[in-house]
């Protein structure tokens, strides 16, 4: 069977890095972690759980996935993020694939979870997500802090059968938290923009995000849960436009 890579950057992970190397056990070959300097007790569950543990300085997502990925000692890598997990059907799909790969890279779909909730509505699934490939096919690419791997034209795809779990807010705090954080980052990236373009932007795209996930992407059939979760989807929206105008002014 061909060898697996299994990468995963961290930051006082915790709480998810432990489940996460477990799932990702019977299909890997090597686990590596590349942290950035966590004060907490993620070094220590790392190497308990027989990963390899490096520490680099974080310089933004993309920056740090692609130096993770060239740590990996195999081409093929599997690049999961500490608070994913590998469902059984995937798991058993990839094991699968590792017999014979039949692709440069492989997708597979998402599901995100809020507050202990699986979410299929809001736009969060399927969440297609390009995880596994050979690294020498491509590289991350996008603009921090929403990073995607993008292989080189021409290459062959092939989707997985079943779905990446991901604990991504275990609670309300931390999907707020998470909303601002990344709010900010974009705005850093947003700033060079006009203002008239940033200003139109903040006050259509924000409603526009708004409608689309609650009414044709179904937010509405969750709830309560489908109402917050789409309208602080479109607060961030609003908000990396307005810090974004805020950014430009103190220039």
């Amino acid at each position: 069977m061909n060898a697996l890579s299994i990468v995963i950057i961290t930051f006082n992970e915790q709480e998810n890095l432990a489940r996460c190397i477990d799932s990702v056990r019977e299909v890997a070959d090597e686990v590596v972690v590349v942290d950035s300097f966590s004060t907490d007790k993620t070094e220590v569950i790392a190497k308990a759980k027989g990963a390899r543990f490096m520490q680099h300085k974080f310089d933004g997502h993309i920056e740090q996935k692609n130096f993770a990925k060239e740590q990996a000692r195999h081409d093929w890598v599997l690049s999961i993020d500490a608070d994913e997990m590998l469902s059984d059907e995937l798991r058993q799909s990839i094991l699968e694939a590792k017999k014979n790969w039949e692709a440069d890279g492989y997708t597979m779909n998402r599901l995100n979870f809020y507050c202990g909730q699986p979410v299929k509505t809001c736009g969060w699934y399927p969440d297609t997500k390009l995880r596994l490939w050979n690294r020498t096919k491509g590289e991350w690419t996008g603009t921090n802090p929403h990073d995607k791997f993008e292989l080189v034209k021409g290459s062959a795809l092939k989707h997985l059968a079943g779905d990446l779990l991901h604990n991504t807010y275990p609670t309300h705090q931390s999907f707020l938290a998470q909303r601002e954080k990344f709010a900010r980052i974009s705005a850093l990236h947003l700033q060079s923009n006009s203002l008239f373009f940033l200003l139109i932007k903040m006050l259509l795209s924000a409603p526009f995000k708004f409608l689309r996930n609650y009414i044709f992407k179904l937010g509405f059939t969750d709830g309560s849960t489908g109402f917050t979760i789409c309208y602080h989807q479109s607060r961030e929206v609003f908000l990396k436009y307005f810090y974004a105008i805020q950014l430009k002014d103190g220039q």
